[in-house]
């Protein structure tokens, strides 16, 4: 017994993401989709912390 409140709250908040989707920012999905540089992937010559790096040790 207990589980009918939880089960409740699933089932709302499933209804919730279901009929009620945020709003899409096209032009952001556009930029990522052609190749733009919104990429969150950090480059070796992008990474602020590569001087502190001391690889000689591994």
């Amino acid at each position: 017994m207990g589980r009918g409140r939880a089960k409740a709250k699933q089932t709302k908040v499933a209804r919730e993401l279901k009929y009620n989707a945020p709003q899409t920012d096209l032009e952001r999905l556009q930029q990522e989709l052609s190749g733009g540089r919104t990429s969150t992937r950090v480059d070796e010559d992008d990474d602020p912390y590569a001087s502190w790096s001391d690889d000689s040790k591994y």
